[in-house]
């Protein structure tokens, strides 16, 4: 449920319905706005006496959030959410950030290699991952902490913040000592320790759709994390199954204006993982910023035919350069701009 107040109210009467509120047994999240300051009331249980916050003074409306989500939902708060994961770098507004990298931090060589790759190509954000969860127990599950330190120097080399997965709880704190953005991988998107883990910690969470989880599942997984009390959530569509083997996964790009429409938090397009092949990466790429995508993310490998991971679906140096040109041409017809990179 959303109290709306009348354009004007006083800061006592928001605060006399907070105070309302509470004496119901609920909680209130105020949400200051442009024009009017609106308030959330969490934990709603059908029971809410809507009439006795209606008849207080500089309420103008009461809405009734009939999603299953709400903090997430587009009726709990119109604007969109611009979420910013370092300075210059934001998600959400007219700016769209390119995050690249390596599917997995292999060495001081290759993360740093990467990492200028990803600078003179034009991208935004280096990703790269320390902890990673595979499918077989017997492939390259990442180097952990030595992972994150390597991912520490090449930011500090390149200027590049660092987007990167964590696995469990633990590692949330881990990983949250050095990232700039938390990552919550397909196979960890129904995690709801972590997820609330994640919420619990501030940091800006990248949250990534599950492989065979509907829209509605992957906000409802949002709203885990703003209901700890963190609204710096983006949203990315990375593909899910399907019984088409032509690709990886289908990348489903109507889920882009779908999210907007439903949600105020951005979304990105993980075009790697959506198809799974390098031709098919850039292609991709383009589409989803076409439809509306507030970031994309793609991993690029120095050298794709050596990496310990996903080396199929990696774009070389020189793909990434010429995707990102191609990437501002889709920008500016819709007119929006890609984020300049550290070095711009």
């Amino acid at each position: 449920m959303l109290v709306v107040m009348q354009h004007g109210a006083a800061s006592a009467e928001v605060d006399r319905v907070v105070s309302v509120i509470k004496e119901m047994g609920y909680d209130a999240r105020p949400m200051p706005g442009a024009q009017r300051t609106a308030i959330g009331v969490v934990g709603n249980d059908g029971r809410v006496n809507a009439s006795r916050l209606a008849a207080l003074p500089g309420v103008q409306e009461i809405i009734h959030v009939t999603k299953p989500y709400k903090q997430v939902s587009r009726e709990w708060k119109p604007e969109s959410t611009i979420v910013t994961i370092a300075p210059g770098v934001s998600f959400g507004g007219t700016d769209i950030p390119i995050i690249s990298g390596p599917c997995s931090v292999e060495s001081e060589e290759q993360i740093l290699e990467a990492a200028h790759a990803v600078v003179a190509a034009g991208g935004t954000a280096l990703r790269g991952g320390a902890f990673k969860p595979r499918s077989s127990p017997y492939s390259f599950q990442g180097l952990g902490k030595k992972g994150l330190e390597l991912l520490a120097l090449a930011r500090r080399e390149t200027g590049l913040p660092i987007v990167t997965e964590a696995m469990d709880d633990e590692g949330a704190h881990i990983v949250a000592e050095i990232a700039d953005c938390i990552q919550v991988g397909a196979r960890n998107m129904q995690n709801y320790s972590l997820l609330k883990s994640v919420g619990r910690i501030g940091k800006p969470v990248l949250l990534k759709r599950g492989m065979a989880a509907t829209i509605a599942d992957l906000l409802l997984s949002a709203e885990y994390i703003l209901s700890e009390g963190n609204s710096q959530v983006i949203l990315c569509e990375r593909g899910v199954r399907s019984f088409d083997p032509s690709s990886r996964n289908m990348f489903d790009l109507t889920a882009i204006p779908t999210v907007h429409k439903l949600s105020h938090l951005p979304i990105v397009g993980d075009p790697s993982h959506g198809t799974g092949i390098r031709d098919k990466v850039t292609p991709m790429a383009r589409a989803a910023l076409a439809a509306g995508a507030d970031g994309i993310i793609v991993e690029m490998h120095p050298h794709p035919d050596n990496a310990l991971s996903d080396g199929a679906q990696s774009l070389f140096p020189d793909q990434l350069a010429t995707l990102v040109e191609e990437l501002r041409a889709v920008a500016a017809a819709i007119g929006r701009r890609v984020t300049p990179s550290p070095a711009a």
